[in-house]
């Protein structure tokens, strides 16, 4: 199966801050808030949700396409992900802005507070897929945050051409209207949300959990600490939870990696159960490590987990379907 991944790419910086923003956050004053923590640390990494999800698969022993927009200090960041597998050939380059910023601190509550600065990602906007899609035969095209306009775009060229497409709206909810959030998930083979932003879209869109089911063949719902949520149209619910004994330290990129981890199991042919195991296995090895891509994985101590976790069965069939760089 060839899939592209489309979304930001960006560079992380992440810092800690030791203590908890709620002690610091006055209810009453939100409307006038200014406020400034000391942080701890600072981590400088790759990142960006396309990126992330393109490494993670790539880890795993796929070979996604990379669709998005960069800096032309872009060079160190694509020849990693090049060395590590991913296919860059269609990183749209721009010659006045930098590669997207994303600076995030993290309390010890694992709560987060985030600026995003877009730079060249908004020249994902120019981005055509037809030509993506003759020269590679895609079958199926994720559809992550983005500039909206690429966002809409990729949307509807994939319902034009007929491809598939997973909607994967995101961080970009926070900002989106009712209306364009109904062009991006109406008619996609999947809608992948966390929990909040599963009643968001809700909200936002005026449809209900029924009559999203009538536009979304599936919809997955993460759901933090409590697993995953599949859910196929006119089927049951299929829950799969978390790795356990997973030590907390970072959790940026813990759901682009599980959505890598779905996506190296949809590519294989699984079920959705085996699916979301592999991604909660992926999405346990960024958690418990400073950065998106800084992890790294055997296949062996990759499968050794799954089956400590979901059983000898759940590993014995994603066996065949994870091949990562060292055995």
């Amino acid at each position: 199966m060839r899939v592209a991944i489309t979304g930001s790419i960006a560079t992380d910086h992440l810092m800690t801050f030791k203590g908890r923003f709620a002690d610091s956050l006055v209810v009453e004053a939100l409307d006038k808030i200014s406020v400034s923590f000391l942080a701890e640390t600072l981590e400088m990494r790759r990142g960006g949700i396309a990126g992330n999800i393109s490494f993670g698969m790539a880890a795993l022993g796929q070979r996604p396409l990379l669709v998005g927009a960069a800096g032309e200090d872009f060079a160190d960041y694509r020849s990693w992900l090049s060395r590590h597998g991913v296919i860059t050939d269609h990183v749209h380059i721009s010659e006045t802005k930098h590669t997207a910023r994303f600076v995030c601190t993290t309390d010890d509550d694992m709560a987060q507070i985030a600026t995003f600065y877009a730079g060249a990602m908004s020249d994902a906007r120019m981005i055509e897929l037809g030509p993506i899609h003759r020269q590679w035969d895609l079958d199926l095209v994720l559809i992550s945050p983005n500039d909206p306009d690429a966002m809409l775009r990729h949307t509807e060229e994939c319902k034009v051409r007929g491809i598939r497409f997973i909607a994967d709206p995101s961080q970009q909810l926070a900002f989106a209207n009712g209306p364009f959030i109904r062009r991006l998930i109406d008619g996609a083979d999947f809608l992948f949300t966390n929990e909040y932003e599963a009643h968001l879209t809700e909200t936002k869109t005026g449809w209900s959990a029924e009559d999203i089911a009538e536009r979304v063949t599936t919809r997955v719902i993460t759901r933090g600490g409590d697993g995953v949520t599949i859910t196929p149209r006119g089927a049951e619910p299929i829950h799969v939870p978390v790795v356990p004994d997973v030590e907390r330290v970072d959790p940026t990129g813990v759901g682009d990696a599980f959505r890598a981890g779905f996506l190296t199991g949809l590519a294989g042919g699984l079920g959705y159960e085996r699916c979301a195991q592999i991604g909660s296995t992926l999405a346990a090895y960024v958690l418990e490590t400073v950065g998106t891509q800084e992890y790294s994985i055997t296949t062996s101590g990759f499968l050794a987990r799954v089956r400590a976790a979901y059983g000898d069965l759940a590993a014995e069939e994603i066996a065949p379907h994870v091949h990562c760089s060292r055995p």
